[in-house]
């Protein structure tokens, strides 16, 4: 039974008051129309909600129970209308968010933070996920936000770089160069290298190698693990030395050192998500976004 908000009102007025024309004048309505309003809501329900004399109105049993009922829809409905509002208007809802690793130490917490303080009403569901599979989740609409490797995007996904950082040296904490504070990288062409998997992030791959090359030599390739603190533990239990981006020195792993080098490549994380998603609450976070990595201009 479909039971109208604005005649629940009308006779929950009723009922407070015990008195048609206060309960009009509460309503600023004529009491006929809200005598009307009340013999509709008693047809419409089968039932008399009112014992009414000249002097007096009082309640039925089936009345009683209504006005009991009627409080709790009535809470309920502008509960629903507020959260759908709050919605409507970004302030609440869930918001799935796909990183690599590197994004630990390139501001990534921080940024959540920022977001949870702003939008408290918002729920993250994070998931680690190499570049490629991010790429494809945002494109498929199964991840609302991604935070990548720099890696090639089709047009339906939007990109924006967050942080450029240079790569650097990592080693075991009892290699001969270890505590050396720049080498250069063709010190390390007899060594066994980790590399980032290059079905994770194929252009990872490639840039790393072409350091090496442009350096002088082909390294020797004996580990390619997916996620760069896989690398970094691999370094820490002499299994060999990485190129890893700068910001893996900010995970202070034990049994690790990191040597800056000479070269011009760098290290780009990149943020991602849909051209076709346009709902309130991923603006607001893709703003929040700018705002974190001061990427908002003057006259945005």
């Amino acid at each position: 039974m479909d039971l109208e908000p604005r005649l629940l009102r009308y006779f929950i007025a009723v009922a407070e008051e015990r008195h048609f024309s206060r309960a009009a004048a509460r309503l600023h309505l004529s009491q006929p129309p809200l005598s009307y309003a009340i013999r509709q809501l008693e047809s419409t329900l089968g039932v008399r909600l009112f014992e009414r004399t000249s002097r007096h109105v009082a309640l039925t049993d089936a009345g009683h129970v209504l006005y009991r009922e009627a409080q709790a829809l009535l809470r309920q409905s502008e509960a629903i209308g507020t959260l759908v509002q709050r919605v409507n208007a970004g302030l609440r809802g869930r918001l799935r968010i796909g990183f690599v690793g590197s994004m630990l130490y390139r501001g990534m917490p921080d940024l959540l933070a920022a977001m949870r303080a702003a939008l408290p009403d918002v729920e993250h569901v994070l998931t680690e996920l190499n570049s490629h599979d991010q790429i494809e989740a945002v494109r498929r609409g199964e991840q609302d936000l991604g935070f990548i490797h720099a890696n090639p995007a089709p047009p339906e996904v939007c990109t924006l770089d967050l942080v450029a950082e240079p790569f650097v040296l990592c080693v075991p904490a009892a290699h001969p160069l270890a505590k050396r504070q720049r080498v250069r990288l063709a010190a390390l062409a007899g060594e066994d290298f980790i590399f980032f998997a290059r079905a994770a992030s194929p252009s990872y791959y490639e840039t790393v190698l072409s350091l090496c090359v442009t350096a002088g030599f082909h390294p020797a390739v004996r580990h390619e693990v997916r996620h760069w603190l896989s690398v970094a533990a691999l370094v820490s239990q002499g299994l060999g030395v990485s190129i890893v981006p700068a910001c893996l020195a900010r995970s202070r792993l034990a049994g690790t050192r990191f040597i800056a080098f000479d070269h011009e490549a760098r290290s780009v994380s990149r943020a991602i998500w849909s051209a076709q998603a346009a709902s309130p609450l991923l603006q607001r976070a893709v703003e929040l976004m700018r705002r974190h990595y001061g990427l908002v201009t003057a006259g945005d």
